[in-house]
Parts: C-alpha cells; sequence; structure tokens
C-alpha cells in the first residue's frame, strides 16, 4: 500500500507517483495480501449470513476469522505455551508481575465494531478508590499498574495487565494474584449479568470520548500520518482511513462474552521478575516455580524457570470464593465535556477579530503583574479546538538546599502523583491532565485539556496537595494508608536512583560533565544516602518531615510565573489567577537576591590547567580528564564525551550562538560519518551542542564503543575536530549558504497544533525566572532575531540587518569561530574529556589514578571546582 503526503496539486502528486513507482510488478495471480480489505473481496473472510449480526459455528460460537489463519497450522501461543507461570531473574534491579492472555487480533472483525478491549483495558487499569490499581497501591504492593494491547499481529493478540511490584508486593505476590483474577471476575459478572447495564454505560462514556477526541484532533507529523496510513489501508476502506480504529459501534454483550471466556489462568502466561526470586523463601509461595530448575536464555543469557499453572490454583482464580469487599466498579465519569464552544466565537471576541492579523504571531499579554505572580494569557484564533492549558510555577529556594530537602520533595511528589490518581483518574480519561512535578529551583504544576472543565481539576488537585500535606503533618497512626504509600514513594526513589549506575557509559560520562560544569550540584550518592546506609538508619526520613518540607517549598515565600492559553479568556484566566493566590501565594514574595541561581563554571584552557595542575598537562591534547568506571561487570561498552566549550549565552549573543549551531549542525553528520560509518567506532556517534545550566555552551563530540578504550576513542576524536576544520575551509561558499538556510527554516518552522505554541511561549517566560527585575520581560522574538543572523542577502540585496550579509562572510565567521574555540593551538580552547571504561579495562582506569590532570572520583571534582570561575548569567537577549 501507498500514501503519499504533499503539498503539490493532486495532479502533480499523481504524476509522481507514476514516475516513481510505476514500474513496480503486480503481485502474482491469486495473491491475498494480509489484511481485512483484501481477505474480503478474496472470500477469506465471510460476511455474516442474512439475519445473523456474526459468523458463528455449529455450536453457536463466535467463529473469529482472523485467528490463526495466516500462520496456519502453526500457533504462536497454544496450549504448550500457555498456562504458565514464568520467574526472570532480571541484569537491573526491578521488579514486576505480567498477565499476557491470548485473544484474537484486535482488529478481526467480530471486535473491530463494537471494540470490547478497549472497556476491558479501561476498567483493568482504572485507578479511582474501589479499583484494583488503587487496592495494590494502599496495601503497598504494587508502584504502577497498566493494561493494554501488549502484543498485536495478524493471527493473535496478547491483552496484557502489567504491574511493577514493590519488595514487598514480591513477598505477596500470592495475595496480588489473587486480587487480580477477583478484580477480574468482578467484571466478567458485571458482563455476564448485567447485559445493559453499567459496562454498556462504560462502553458509551468510551463511544463519545472517541468521537469528541477525532473531531478535535489537531495536526500531527505529516511523515508519522504517511507511514500509519499506508499501514492502515490493509485493513480500512480509503473512506475510513482518517476515522480508522477511532470509530467504534454500539455495546454488543455477546462479543463482550465471548472476549473475557479467554481471560483464564488456563489461556494465559504470567511473567514474575525480581532479584529476589532465587531466595528459598520465596519458593514457598504458590505463585512459585521452585520446584523446576533454572535455566539461562540463549541469547542475553537471563536467567528463568517455569511451571505449568495447577489446577486447584486455576480454579482459585477462575472461581474466587470470595471478593475483597474493597473492590467495586467505578462510577460515571464526570469529567467527560459537554460544553465544547470556542471562546473566540463569543460575539465580542468576534467584534474584536482582525483578519489581517496573523494570530499566531501575537505575543501572549502580561495581565496580572504583582509582586507575588505574573500571569500571561492568550486567547486561541489559530487552532479552533476547545481545549486550554494553564501553567504555573513556584520557585523556591527550598528545595535544593540539600540533599535532603531535596529528596523530601522528590518523595512528596510522588505520593503526591499516586494520591491524586485516585482523586482525579477520570479526568486523564476524559482529555484532562494534570502534571506536578518538582525541580531543583521549583515546583510545576500544570493543567491541559478541554477548557469547560480545566477549572474545576485544577481546583480540585491544588486543594488536594493542601489537605495531602495536612494529613500526612498527623502522622502514622492517624493515615496508616498514607504511611504506606509514604514508604512505598521512598523505596521506588532509591530504587530508581541506586539504578542510575546502570546507565550506558556515554550517560554516565555526560552526568560527570554535569558535576564538574555545574554549581550547586548533589551528587547521586548524597541522594542515596538520605534513604539508605547508616547516616539514614540514624536520622530517617519521616512522613511528617516530608510533608513539612514540601509545604515551607509550596506554600512559603516563592515567586510565581503562570501562562493561561487556548480557549480561555481574560476574565477566566484572571479567576484562574486569584485561585492560585488564594490556594499558594499567602506569604510574602521572595527577593531577587533569594532567587535560587545555578551557574555554569568556566573549564580550564591549556595554560591555566598547566598553573593548576602542573606543567606535565601542558603537553597533553586535553590537559584534564574525567574518568570513571561503569558499574556492571556485564557492561562491555566504553564510552567518551568529549567537551570543547565556547562561552556564556551572554557573551556569544546572537551572532556567536547562531554560528555555533550552525556548526553543530554541520558537525553531526559529519562525525557520524567518519567516526561511526567509516571508522565503526560504534553505534553511538555525536557530535552536538549542549548547553549547562547558568549559561553555558559547549560542542561535546560523543562516542560509545564495545571494540576501543576511551584513550583511543578520544585520540579519533581529537583527529576527527582537526578533519572537520578542514572540511570546513574546503566547503563552498554556497554549501555554507544551503546549510544556514536549513537551520533558519529548522528555527522559523510553524507551530501546527495548540500543544507546539504552548510550549514554546511557556518556555520564553520561564527563561526569565532566574534573573532580575531588568530582565524580567520576556523576548517572544527571540528565535526570529536568533534566525535573522543566518539570513543572507538574496541576488537582489535584500537580507536582514544582521552584519553577514554573504555566504562568503559567513563562512568566515565560522572559520573564525572554530579557530578561537576549537582549534589545538588556540589559547582560549577550553577541552576537557569524560571517559567511562568497562569492567575488563579497569586496570588502564587504575592507572592513572592520581596522575595530575586526571579526576577519578566525585572529590577531585569538588577540589577542581573550588579553583574555577563562573560564567555570567545574565540573558543574551
Amino acid at each position: 500500500r501507498l500514501c503519499v503526503v504533499g503539498r503539490a496539486s493532486l495532479d502533480e502528486l499523481q504524476k509522481t507517483v507514476e514516475q516513481a513507482f510505476g514500474d513496480v510488478r503486480p503481485p502474482p495471480e491469486g495473491f491475498v495480501a494480509n489484511g481485512l480489505v483484501d481477505q474480503f473481496k478474496a472470500g477469506v473472510l465471510k460476511l455474516p449470513e442474512d439475519g445473523e449480526s456474526h459468523k458463528r459455528d455449529e455450536n453457536g460460537d463466535f467463529v473469529f476469522q482472523t485467528e490463526h489463519l495466516t500462520y496456519a497450522p502453526n500457533v504462536a501461543f497454544g496450549p504448550n505455551e500457555l498456562g504458565l507461570i514464568r520467574e526472570v531473574i532480571p541484569l537491573v534491579e526491578s521488579r514486576s508481575l505480567k498477565i499476557l492472555s491470548a485473544v484474537p487480533p484486535s482488529d478481526d472483525p467480530v471486535l473491530a465494531e463494537s471494540k470490547p478491549f478497549r472497556v476491558l483495558s479501561h476498567l483493568v487499569g482504572h485507578e479511582s478508590p474501589g479499583s484494583l490499581h488503587h487496592l495494590l497501591m494502599e496495601e503497598g504492593w504494587v508502584s504502577s499498574l497498566s493494561s493494554g494491547t501488549g502484543v498485536a499481529a495478524s493471527d493473535f493478540s496478547l491483552t496484557s495487565l502489567g504491574m511493577s511490584l514493590t519488595p514487598k508486593g514480591m513477598r505477596e505476590r500470592d495475595q496480588v494474584l489473587a486480587k487480580t483474577w477477583q478484580w477480574l471476575a468482578l467484571i466478567k459478572d458485571a458482563v455476564l449479568n448485567d447485559p445493559h447495564g453499567v459496562i454498556e454505560q462504560y462502553h458509551n462514556e468510551m463511544k463519545v470520548l472517541a468521537d469528541t477526541s477525532f473531531k478535535f484532533r489537531e495536526n500531527g507529523d505529516p511523515t508519522n500520518f504517511c507511514s500509519s496510513a499506508a499501514e492502515r489501508l490493509f485493513d480500512y476502506e480509503p473512506s475510513k482511513l482518517l476515522l480508522g480504529s477511532a470509530e467504534a459501534g454500539d455495546y454488543d454483550v455477546e462479543v463482550a462474552r465471548a472476549f473475557l471466556k479467554r481471560m483464564t489462568p488456563e489461556n494465559s502466561l504470567i511473567i514474575i521478575t525480581g532479584p529476589e526470586l532465587g531466595d528459598k523463601e520465596l519458593e514457598e509461595a504458590a505463585a512459585s516455580a521452585g520446584e523446576e530448575s533454572w535455566q539461562t536464555e540463549d541469547r542475553y543469557g537471563g536467567k528463568y524457570r517455569q511451571v505449568r499453572i495447577s489446577e486447584d490454583l486455576a480454579k482459585g482464580w477462575n472461581q474466587p470464593a470470595e471478593i475483597d469487599p474493597r473492590l467495586r466498579l467505578p462510577g460515571l465519569n464526570e469529567f467527560i465535556p459537554e460544553d465544547l464552544s470556542l471562546r473566540c466565537d463569543d460575539e465580542e471576541s468576534k467584534a474584536a477579530f482582525d483578519p489581517e492579523i496573523d494570530y499566531r504571531e501575537q505575543h501572549p499579554d502580561l495581565i496580572v503583574d504583582t509582586p507575588k505572580l505574573r500571569m500571561w494569557h492568550k486567547m486561541d484564533r489559530t487552532f479552533r479546538v476547545p481545549k486550554s492549558s494553564i501553567r504555573l510555577q513556584l520557585t523556591s529556594p527550598n528545595i535544593y538546599r540539600t540533599p535532603r530537602t531535596i529528596t523530601l520533595n522528590r518523595i512528596f511528589q510522588k505520593v503526591l502523583q499516586d494520591d491524586l490518581n485516585s482523586y482525579v483518574y477520570d479526568a486523564s480519561v476524559a482529555g484532562c491532565n494534570y502534571r506536578v512535578s518538582v525541580a531543583p529551583s521549583y515546583y510545576a504544576l500544570s493543567v491541559s485539556g478541554y477548557s469547560e472543565k480545566l477549572p474545576h481539576l485544577l481546583d480540585v488537585v491544588t486543594s488536594r496537595i493542601a489537605s495531602l500535606i495536612e494529613e500526612m503533618k498527623e502522622g502514622e497512626e492517624a493515615h496508616p494508608a498514607l504511611e504506606k504509600l509514604f514508604s512505598k514513594s521512598k523505596d521506588d526513589l532509591l530504587r530508581q536512583t541506586k539504578n542510575y549506575v546502570y546507565d550506558s557509559p556515554y550517560e554516565t560520562a555526560t552526568y560527570n560533565f554535569r558535576m564538574l560544569c555545574e554549581t550547586p550540584v548533589w551528587h547521586v550518592k548524597d541522594y542515596i544516602g538520605e534513604m539508605e546506609g547508616p547516616e539514614a538508619e540514624a536520622e530517617p526520613l519521616s512522613m511528617k518531615e516530608c510533608a513539612e518540607a514540601a509545604e515551607e517549598c509550596l506554600f512559603g515565600r516563592t515567586k510565581a510565573v503562570s501562562l493561561c492559553i487556548g480557549n480561555i479568556d481574560e476574565k477566566g484566566s484572571k479567576e484562574v489567577a486569584d485561585l492560585i493566590s488564594n490556594n499558594f501565594l499567602k506569604k510574602r514574595p521572595l527577593s531577587d537576591d533569594e532567587t535560587p541561581r545555578f551557574r555554569s563554571l568556566r573549564m580550564p584552557n591549556k595554560a591555566e590547567a598547566m598553573h593548576i595542575f602542573g606543567e606535565s598537562v601542558g603537553s597533553r591534547a586535553v590537559p584534564i580528564v574525567y574518568e570513571d568506571l561503569a558499574h556492571s561487570e556485564d557492561e562491555e561498552n566504553n564510552a567518551v564525551d568529549l567537551m570543547m566549550q565556547t562561552a556564556s549565552s551572554f557573551e556569544l549573543g546572537f551572532e556567536g550562538l547562531a554560528l555555533q549551531e550552525l556548526i553543530a549542525s554541520m558537525a553531526y553528520n559529519s562525525a557520524f560519518n567518519q567516526l561511526r560509518t567509516k571508522e565503526q567506532l560504534g553505534y553511538i556517534v555525536a557530535a552536538v551542542v549542549k548547553k549547562s545550566t547558568g549559561g553555558g555552551n559547549g560542542l561535546h563530540v560523543i562516542v560509545q564503543s564495545s571494540s576501543t578504550l576511551p584513550p583511543e576513542l578520544e585520540e579519533r576524536c581529537l583527529r576527527w575536530v582537526e578533519q572537520f576544520r578542514k572540511e570546513l575551509e574546503e566547503m563552498p561558499d554556497s554549501r555554507f549558504a544551503m546549510e544556514a538556510a536549513a537551520v533558519k527554516a529548522n528555527l522559523l518552522e510553524k507551530d501546527i497544533k495548540l500543544a507546539e505554541e504552548i510550549s514554546s511561549v511557556w518556555g520564553e517566560i520561564l527563561s526569565t525566572v532566574p534573573h532580575s527585575e531588568h530582565f524580567k520581560n520576556p523576548d517572544f522574538d527571540r528565535i526570529e532575531k536568533f534566525a535573522d543572523v543566518l539570513t543572507l542577502d538574496d541576488k537582489q540585496g535584500n537580507g536582514s540587518d544582521s552584519p553577514i550579509k554573504t555566504a562568503a562572510q559567513l563562512k568566515e565567521k565560522v572559520l573564525e569561530f572554530y579557530d578561537k574555540y576549537f582549534s589545538p593551538d588556540s589559547p582560549d580552547r577550553r577541552v576537557v574529556s569524560s571517559r567511562v571504561y568497562n569492567r575488563k579495562a579497569k586496570a588502564v582506569y587504575e592507572e592513572n589514578i592520581g596522575t595530575p590532570g586526571f579526576i577519578s572520583s566525585y572529590d577531585d571534582s569538588r577540589k577542581l571546582k573550588q579553583m574555577l570561575t563562573a560564567f555570567p548569567t545574565a540573558p543574551y537577549w
């Protein structure tokens, strides 16, 4: 199947297709493509007889015609592959439980219209009070739960119910599985015994949401659309191509019952993953493969064992003696929007409309400007969807004050997220989303989606934040379930933080650069030390302390910025400002001097490095090298991140930043071609510009390799740096003009949906937060000014105000920039290398410990940082 998307006329597109694909030979006679369209035409799939709603066999059961059709008699998941419990020991610390059930393909004609899997997935993964998710979270057994289609193939599908287990959940996995099958039994009972009841109402809700989502779907990436449309042509006629799977028919209880019959232990594969599965005490669980021997998987060397589910266990799961009284089906969704009208179509807005204005170019207005809150507003007239977004950032100097405070606030974020899901899960289902996140200098809160319900959602979220803090301060005895949630959140954060050591070597190299180049920073080991170890045992984190830390950062002295954008007018935005002020901004605001600011450190040039480390480093091309050793014994890769620091954004200005961007654009392809394609050093090769917190900039050359040690990788990177200089010098002026035009076009690419405009506008607003009153207004034209530097005069002499007028001048400027910051002979070159060795090269790593200019630990990094100066933080605009 072929799909072509383009700006040309249909006649021109047709001509292009005929020229490009006209010689493609047709399939052999009698060939039937693997898709519903051709299979129905060829008679492979049969339509129901007159009077029948669906095809049935002689026993009256539904015939799922596409199931095992293509590869029969071979069956991917038959009786031998199902009805099993499989245990797996992972390479990294993770615990999970997954139930995969074999069902017909989701596009089977019997299922395609009423889509019973959609409602089933919705109910199984529901997170409201009374749901399986809520019960398991309350017990502290899981950290997440999801459901959906795990595998979708032409012959079969596997539904997936997956959950991340806590250590406690792993020990209690018999209980976890029992509650899961009780939840499925509750759903089955509703389908079997209430044919036109609540399940049909859920179906109708999902249908309304799908219709609304399709009606107000915004433009996406044309490449993705083209690819997916070509694939869908196998299963949909062209007239149904756009609607596709979004269309759902009426609820069909018989189809739902037939589908749910497949959800049994005998028809499922249960996979349990955890590092402690080899412990003897865990083998006493009923859901254990302890009676079997461990086997080793051929490709990756993973350990696993499996056992068939016993008849008694399957019977207990299929027909539970009782269902936990805490489990109950959810109510109907109160967040489904009804008012989908547009504020730009209100009479007052219509009267103010000017057809001569391109409203995409119009900037947000500052509608609230107080010492406590600055709020920006823009009503959408371009994308015309009944959606809005409300963004809020609360800046606090107390979040990153110590490793303990940031750890406490990260735990609170997790507690809040899990707690809020039970309050506003329905909102996310109905297309209204919220997010509360914490960063070193701020809390960020956002709500987005259908405009009608957003103020209510914001009120629910902000009110719950306050009440949750009060409940946590009351302690474990008053709220034991909340204490379990706090403990689970702390364990989750500890596990995720400890897994940092399993990052890819190139990611570790980049992290080490951040520890060296930015200040203030806390090392990951500082966070771990707050959660486990002798000091953590002496001063354990408590739920009360967590709540007090969050309260200080959210409701203490802060500075707030906000944005209301989309289908919301100025009056509605000011009501949001009042809500924010009443809920958060009750104390006096931060002063400019109290606003947290992070600095980027200037790396030493060769002369400065010799002053710090001694004359011996002067003979090396890279005088300062940060070395680290991969944590995992199984890690086979080495990595190098070679950074050539330029200057601060303030010092570079628009011209310097534009030249840097242009060089990076050309460098990426050159480095990949030389180091990856020709020299074949490794699969990960990149040359990119990175900006560090605090305004620093640098060109990074990154290579990860399983065959070459870091010193050799570094040498190859340095050789490429010199080679690329020659490439630039030999490059014709016309190539520079073309590359500049490409970078400019990328910068000036229009937003094609509301979410893109929100992201770019909010980014400009946030860029002003760390700065003083002199720089508090965003430069919404910053990108245009940036692009102007790369706008060359045309043949008529028309161009921009930039001093760079011709391609020859641009080339000259690029070479000057390159020679100043990247040339080996430049006194201004500030080059540092970050190396990570695999365990097999441990001896090489250890040889360099103590050598002048080599940093082999975070303590060495701290020592060097005391000798460095910081870049200016003023904005470049």
